[in-house]
């Protein structure tokens, strides 16, 4: 499914298309015709003028024209009509739009001009339900003043669904009918949907009056039961409670409530998916993979956030942009994205390669040992003898690896395994593979552990000793 909550640049100005220059105003619509017909009521009729071509800009800003979309592009059978309609609601192809309860109605052209009246209809609320409606909505202000606002909150729908009444359109709720002779949703049908999701967007009574009430006729029965009058246009006071008051009562007041839990996954960024090729220079899929790779960031980042104690661990540095490429490279983007990658980091292909070998062992902890040789101290030195003394100290003098010591690293005689230390005292394994060292395993407290790890069969190798380099002494395991 199309998803249509783009960012700002494809936003746009409802006032430069829902009344176009020269269309009458104050109290009329695009066409000149009363907006709720003759009574307001149940033959209430609205008919709003063609919208201009929409080219590059989203159907739907709204939550609530979101979900009507949902409720067309959910039950189409036919993805292709879909994708006509969208690209005939794009061009400007959709006449005026009469919208009356149960049933919306416009012409829709095909690119080669041919004329179709298509239909769309939605089931109107019964009398019950609609005093449901209005009993729960006058009993809250601020779902009044939304409407005024012509907003559709989501609290004001969770309320509605609580009293047994659905506004918005379900899976299956929008019937069509067209006179070209499909049976389903046709290119027609679904162009039509699109451009009311846009009248939706300026305009939520636009669903109301599908549902069976016009705006004149919604607003008067609601200030029949003490609701705000429409032609009064004075907002209803909010609701609340006096500021004074709240800061007095501080002490008392209850605890805030407890945040959401963790979501089991992920979410899934909104599809690319346009009718429009990208701008220049614009990599989609690229784009695509950044996104879901972020939302994978972010949900981890928010469950170590939630995690117990976390506000007591140091905070993480701020990644640079070197190891963000490596970051992202481990998410197995396009091979196109990989070799971009490989260029920005510096690493280069093969390089790139080791190093997000290195972050699938350890994330940013594993990725700082492979790059950083770093001077071992005194104190950390003296650890890491012992650490080594001890792990063979029930070993033979034959069976005692012997090691080179360089820096924070201890390359085993042979030059094919190597153990490197890492800042926090963990030992990380390494092997040798045509020519470069590669990580070969997690970090591990015990030095022998991330030997057996590089090389099950390195514990018990028993090499001579060669000419000790000048730092030698303090890589060897054993007294020597």
């Amino acid at each position: 499914m199309t998803r249509y909550d783009g960012d700002g640049a494809d936003r746009e100005d409802t006032d430069d298309w829902y009344e176009p220059e020269g269309a009458p105003v104050g109290g009329t619509d695009p066409d000149g015709t009363d907006p709720e017909g003759s009574d307001g009521g149940a033959g209430a009729e609205r008919t709003f003028a063609a919208l201009p071509p929409a080219r590059g800009r989203g159907f739907a800003q709204t939550w609530w024209g979101r979900a009507w979309l949902t409720a067309l592009e959910g039950t189409a059978l036919d993805a292709q009509q879909l994708k006509a309609g969208r690209r005939l609601a794009r061009a400007g192809a959709v006449g005026a739009v009469s919208v009356r309860p149960g049933r919306i109605t416009a012409v829709v052209q095909d690119r080669d001009r041919t004329a179709h009246r298509a239909d769309v209809l939605l089931q109107e609320l019964s009398d019950e339900q609609w005093d449901r409606f209005l009993d729960m909505t006058v009993e809250r202000a601020g779902h009044v003043a939304a409407l005024l606002d012509r907003e559709m909150p989501a609290h004001l729908m969770e309320d509605a669904e609580l009293a047994g009444v659905e506004l918005l359109p379900g899976l299956g709720d929008l019937e069509p009918e067209c006179d070209c002779g499909a049976w389903d949703h046709c290119g027609h049908t679904a162009a039509l949907c699109y451009q009311v999701a846009r009248l939706l967007d300026h305009d939520p009574f636009v669903l109301l009056l599908v549902r069976g009430r016009g705006e004149r006729a919604l607003l008067d029965a609601l200030q029949s039961r003490g609701g705000p009058s429409s032609a009064s246009g004075k907002r209803p006071r909010p609701e609340g409670v006096d500021a004074a008051e709240a800061f007095a009562a501080g002490g008392i007041r209850p605890a805030l409530p407890c945040g959401p839990p963790l979501p089991a996954e992920p979410g899934v960024p909104p599809s690319l998916d346009t009718d429009e090729p990208p701008p220049a220079g614009v990599d989609a899929s690229a784009l695509e993979f950044l996104a879901a790779r972020t939302a994978i960031q972010a949900h981890r980042l928010l469950a170590e956030a939630l995690r117990e104690g976390h506000e007591r661990r140091p905070a993480a540095p701020k990644p640079t942009v070197a190891r963000d490429a490596v970051r992202l490279a481990a998410g197995e983007p396009p091979r196109a994205v990989t070799a971009r990658l490989a260029d920005g980091s510096g690493r280069g292909r093969e390089g790139l390669a080791v190093a997000v070998r290195a972050w699938r062992q350890g994330g940013a902890a594993a990725l700082t040992v492979l790059d950083e040789e770093w001077a071992v101290d005194a104190e950390a030195l003296a650890r890491a003898r012992a650490a080594l003394e001890s792990a063979w100290a029930e070993s033979d003098e034959a069976e005692r690896p012997t090691f080179r010591a360089r820096a924070n690293r201890w390359t085993l005689d042979g030059g094919r395994i190597q153990l490197r230390l890492g800042r926090d005292g963990r030992w990380w394994p390494y092997r040798k593979e045509r020519g470069r060292w590669v990580p070969a395993g997690g970090a591990a407290q015990d030095p022998a552990t991330a030997l057996a790890t590089a090389d099950p069969e390195a514990r018990t190798e028993a090499r001579a000793e060669p000419e000790p380099e000048p730092d030698a002494a303090a890589g060897r395991p054993s007294g020597t």
